[in-house]
């Protein structure tokens, strides 16, 4: 028998504005159409001067443990992907470990940018085979636009706030690919490539920083990345792209979505895609078109499903997992 770590329950949460692309015109030299056409998004969610990421990340698990049926006290772990805590310390996760009236267990963040979920993921799928948790609550929560430069349109316009989580439960599998949860994950950085996406800010400079992109260094590095981080998490289970049902991939750019699509030969029509509604919420992404994927009835028991992301660092990787 194998140890697996099953996916439970999923929610999200966004906060309640929606800034349309039109709303960029007034201050930007920008357009709807011009915002569409080169990133596919039409919209995003932005937080309320009260809402800060730990809020966000509350709201979510509430809505994972109610989907999965389980209260906080349940839970071994959290497990909060962010690059966006509300403090320097301590971390969001122990602060939704409050919230939530989490009496037991343990709570600390992961931060590895937009790839910070699957990192989450992976830490959370080791302390389950390892024995050392039974029940772990994976949040990605994000409020990056308090990093922007509203003067950047090349990187304001992509990015929104929200939150998603999953809870995941130790199950005994057979130990085939056939076996429902995490299957295999892949992980890699190279900090060489740091400049590509930064945060000029942070603890040395006294300030929060905006974010800072290189565009078309990114959009190299994920076309090529993603694609390879999938395929190898899926030779890790011993599958390969024909296995895949659904691609739920870290919800960018929907042109970095479909080059990824099409080198792993899956087509679009099994990616969940929600850029279109949310923007890039970073560590928040997949987990959120997780949620909103099982809400549309798309991800269903027994699929196969590819998660994959980048984000700075440069920090990349996938999670192959049985839904």
């Amino acid at each position: 028998m194998t140890r697996r770590a099953v996916i439970r329950g999923v929610g999200h949460h966004l906060p309640a504005r929606v800034v349309p692309n039109a709303e960029f015109e007034a201050t930007l030299e920008t357009t709807d159409e011009w915002i569409r056409a080169r990133t596919g998004i039409e919209r995003r969610h932005f937080a309320a001067e009260d809402e800060t990421t730990s809020v966000l990340a509350t709201r979510a698990a509430r809505a994972a443990l109610d989907d999965a049926g389980m209260t906080a006290n349940d839970l071994d772990a959290i497990l909060l992907a962010t690059s966006t805590a509300d403090l320097t310390f301590p971390s969001a996760a122990t602060m939704v470990q409050a919230e939530l009236g989490m009496t037991r267990g343990f709570a600390f963040d992961v931060q590895a940018v937009c790839a910070g979920f699957v990192f989450a993921m992976a830490q959370a799928d080791a302390l389950i085979v390892s024995g050392a948790a039974q029940r772990v609550l994976v949040i990605g929560a994000e409020t990056f636009s308090r990093l922007m430069d509203w003067s950047d349109r090349s990187t304001c316009v992509l990015f929104g706030d929200g939150a998603g989580a999953v809870v995941l439960e130790a199950v005994e599998g057979s130990g085939t690919t056939a076996d429902r949860g995490i299957l295999a994950a892949d992980l890699n950085s190279d900090g060489r490539y740091r400049s590509a996406l930064y945060v000029d800010g942070g603890v040395s400079t006294g300030t929060v920083g905006h974010l800072r992109m290189q565009g078309r260094e990114v959009f190299r590095h994920a076309v090529e990345k993603l694609a390879e981080t999938a395929h190898s998490a899926l030779g890790k289970a011993g599958l390969s792209g024909a296995d895949v049902d659904w691609i739920v991939p870290h919800q960018a750019n929907l042109r970095i979505i479909a080059a990824t699509a099409q080198r792993m030969q899956v087509p679009m029509e099994r990616v969940v895609v929600t850029v279109q509604d949310h923007g890039n919420t970073s560590a928040a992404s997949i987990p959120l078109a997780l949620s909103v994927g099982k809400a549309r009835g798309q991800l269903k028991p027994g699929d196969l499903v590819v998660t994959e992301a980048i984000g700075g660092g440069l920090a990349w990787g996938a999670v192959v997992l049985r839904w």
